[in-house]
């Protein structure tokens, strides 16, 4: 998953009137953000989990269990990745969510009168 540049590792202050601007909702936004945090967390999960399954071993022993270093930058690059939280705000805040409310699916579709 590429992560953009311009996200911060570390907490912002946000204006909470920032957030109302696509649904008029503070709440609903924030749920929104909130499913598409947990969505980016799934996908980074998945991708350190297969790069490190390469250097899974089949040994039960602590002592011969071995420091790899590729296997330590690889979980220190997803340390340093900024929270799924700030990447789903910056998403959000920039447009790229994209979602629907179950009011605008349970719309009956209006036919014209013949």
């Amino acid at each position: 998953m590429k992560t953009p540049n311009n996200v911060s590792a570390s907490i912002v202050t946000r204006n909470m009137s920032d957030f109302t601007h696509e649904t008029g909702n503070v709440y609903e936004s924030i749920a929104i953000i909130s499913k598409r945090a947990n969505q980016i967390s799934v996908k980074l999960k998945e991708e350190l989990n297969g790069k490190l399954a390469e250097f899974a071993t089949t040994v039960d022993n602590l002592e011969e269990v071995f420091e790899n270093r590729e296997q330590i930058e690889i979980s220190k690059h997803y340390e340093r990745l900024p929270k799924p939280t700030n990447l789903a705000i910056e998403e959000f805040l920039e447009g790229k969510v994209t979602f629907r409310t179950l009011e605008e699916e349970a719309l009956p579709t209006v036919r014209p009168t013949e």
